[in-house]
């Protein structure tokens, strides 16, 4: 089934809509809960949740990409699952990818002339200016949370060099915020 078609059983109030999305997303889902939360009950639960989360948004949102729509959810929702369950101590993953952007995003206390939605929309300019390969690496890196071995293992390319692009593309990434005005 289409994005456009389960969509549009949403639309409908169809309950239809959670078992095509379940078969269509499902796993994906899963996986992206997974890897932020390591535990699959809590992933089934932040699964379950996003489904929810969908059915009362449509209407009136109309994504235009389901998957992205969903994952963005979906994450959201194992973030904010991690941090209370890990409210004085830090998922190891999370502070290892959070420390690799440091360097490139300031700390909204030393930054007060842009909020956190103007540095957001300038790092999606960022990404949009990231050929197809460096788009990629970056958002499986920092979005979907892989490692940089699933990273080689999915692209074909080694660790080291996977590494060196992901260093390479947080160096654009700080000059480029630079250049808009964020200093670092």
């Amino acid at each position: 089934m289409t994005d456009a078609e389960i969509i549009e059983l949403f639309w409908q109030r169809k309950e239809a809509a959670i078992h095509e999305t379940e078969v269509t997303y499902g796993g994906k889902l899963r996986r992206l809960a997974e890897k932020i939360l390591c535990c699959r009950q809590d992933a089934e639960e932040c699964v379950s949740d996003t489904y929810l989360k969908a059915w009362q948004a449509m209407p009136p949102a109309r994504p235009q990409y389901l998957y992205a729509y969903l994952a963005k959810i979906c994450r959201f929702g194992a973030l904010d699952r991690l941090d209370w369950q890990h409210a004085q101590k830090r998922h190891a993953q999370v502070v290892e990818l959070s420390a690799e952007l440091t360097a490139c995003i300031p700390d909204n206390a030393l930054e007060k002339a842009a909020t956190g939605e103007e540095i957001g929309q300038m790092l999606t300019q960022f990404i949009r200016l990231l050929s197809e390969e460096k788009r990629q690496l970056f958002l499986h890196r920092y979005w979907i949370g892989e490692s940089i071995a699933e990273i080689a293992a999915a692209t074909g390319l080694r660790q080291s060099s996977v590494k060196t692009s992901l260093h390479r593309i947080r160096k654009a990434l700080r000059i480029y915020l630079e250049k808009e005005g964020i200093s670092i």
